[in-house]
Order: C-alpha cells, then structure tokens, then sequence
C-alpha cells in the first residue's frame, strides 16, 4: 500500500472512529442529582496521578462550562476535545482555528479557575506535515502536554519531540487495541503511547488491568471509566462496575506509572455521579500509597 494511500485509509479509520464514539456518546447528559462534597484528588497526586475530567463528559454546554463544573468537583486538569464551542458569547471552536484573542481569553478563563489544560484529543494528525506543525505549534502555544489522536503519520514521533508534545494513541472499539498501540510504538520514542480509554476496552471484553500490563511502560494518558457490564455496558459511578478498577490502578502503580486520568462518562450522570468517581479515586489511591509505606 503507497504512503498516500495508507494516509487516506487512516483517515477514514479515524473519522469513523470518531462518528463511532459520537453516536456512543449521545447518552452522555447531565441530569439533577444530590448534593456532594467536592474532595478533589490530592492523595492522587502524592503519588503522581493528577485526576481531571475530559470536557467530552460536558459535550451539551460551552467549554468555559465544562471548566466550572471541573473546578466544581474540586480538580485542577481538563482535557479539551475539538469542535466544543467555547463559551456563551465566544463563537470559536476549541482547536488550531481559534483566534489570537479567543487564545487568551481561554487561559484567563483557565487560570480565573485554578484549572490546567493538559490535553487534546482526541484530534485528528493531519497527514501532511506543514498542516501537523500548525496543529503542535497551537498545542505549545495552549501549554497542552499530549495530543490524545488516532492518527500515526510517519513523521508523528518526531513532531513529538522537537515541541515536547506527547501523542497518545486512543483505542476506540475498533482503532487502537493494546497490542497494536504496542506494535506502533516499536523503536518510537517515550513520547508515544496510549491513551487507554478502560470503558472501550470493556466494550470489547478486555478487562483493564490486562490492558495496562499489555501496555507497559507506554501507557501516558487514561480515559479512565467502569462499565455495569462487559460488551454493552454504560458508565457507572468508579468502583461500582466490572471493571475490577482497584486492581487497574494497583497495576498502574506497580508499574511506576505517573500522569493524567481523565473522567469521560459517555452515558446519563449527574455531578454527585462524577464526585464519588473522584472520592473513588482519591481514597484507591490513599490505599496503595499507605500499603507501600508498610
């Protein structure tokens, strides 16, 4: 298959993909919940996991919307995804087309909330090089770490490391499975990894803990979800699922990992749903740091 050739079906693959994930996340709707305690994760980043939500989970309001309501529970990271408009009274979309102005106005909404922009994604790498370099110049410009995409052009590993950018390979049902990410990522630099989306890998009756040890040492970002089943499940509250995420984050740990997790819920929650994710997290992450410390 020509290079050309190998571009244009990747793109296809990863429109897709990204249709796919659009029809999936249909369901993702806030609805009215009790009231809850915003804990954030701070015993998560004693041990390296800074814990954010990717702004997909708010898909129905403005990003300055799904940078409140981040801030809300208490978490200090967000992952941006292309096409969200920005706010009420700014037309730009979230991505490289955004005015000068609009690019200010974003960090200062950023900064107005104690909020960190670390990611993108997931985004399509334009297949041609001139056009990839506009999309990582904006990405440096941001201060974002990594692009979550499903794109591999040939000279993606070495954008990574002349912007310090990170590209995390994202597993939709059909795109990224752990031991493709693996072959990929053969004789590429650690600037290439995945981003293990735990809730599509359920989808596709791969439990998460045997994801991250077939991912091993090139896991750098999570869209970290437990499902109430394996095959057509929906998101549940952390912890709560069949996802055995306790044991997920052990191996995690155990395999010195250190980065983003990002709540994406691709179904009906409410915000008290999304804070005992977070209490979840932060009280799992209390746990394997205390049994270390024995």
């Amino acid at each position: 298959m020509t290079r050309n050739r190998r571009l244009i079906v990747g793109g296809l693959i990863a429109t897709l993909s990204w249709f796919v994930h659009a029809v999936v996340a249909r369901g993702a709707q806030e609805v009215p919940g009790p009231a809850f305690q915003a804990t954030g994760a701070p015993d998560a980043e004693k041990i390296g996991w800074r814990l954010g939500t990717q702004a997909w989970t708010f898909n129905k309001v403005t990003f300055f919307e799904a940078v409140d309501k981040t801030a809300a529970l208490g978490l200090k990271y967000i992952e941006a995804y292309p096409g969200q408009k920005v706010s009420k009274d700014i037309a730009d979309k979230m991505g490289p087309g955004m005015k000068a102005e609009t690019v200010e106005a974003v960090k200062a909404k950023l900064a107005d909330k104690g909020v960190t922009l670390v990611n993108f994604g997931v985004t399509g790498i334009p297949g041609k090089e001139a056009d990839a370099r506009k999309l990582f110049a904006w990405a440096k410009a941001m201060g974002i770490e990594t692009l979550v995409t499903e794109s591999t052009p040939e000279f993606l590993d070495k954008l990574c490391n002349e912007y310090g950018i990170n590209a995390a390979l994202h597993n939709h049902p059909h795109s990224w499975p752990p031991e493709k990410v693996v072959a990929a990522c053969k004789g590429k630099s650690k600037r290439m990894g995945a981003c293990a989306d735990t809730g599509h890998w359920m989808r596709k009756n791969i439990k998460p803990v045997d994801g991250f040890k077939t991912l091993k040492g090139r896991i750098i970002s999570l869209h970290f979800k437990d499902l109430n089943e394996f095959g057509r499940g929906h998101d549940v509250p952390w912890g709560t699922g069949k996802g055995e995420l306790k044991a997920a984050l052990k191996q995690l740990h155990a395999q010195g990992f250190t980065g983003v997790f990002s709540i994406e819920y691709e179904y009906k929650y409410s915000l008290a749903d999304l804070a005992a994710c977070v209490k979840f997290f932060n009280d799992t992450a209390r746990e394997i740091a205390a049994e270390g410390e024995k």
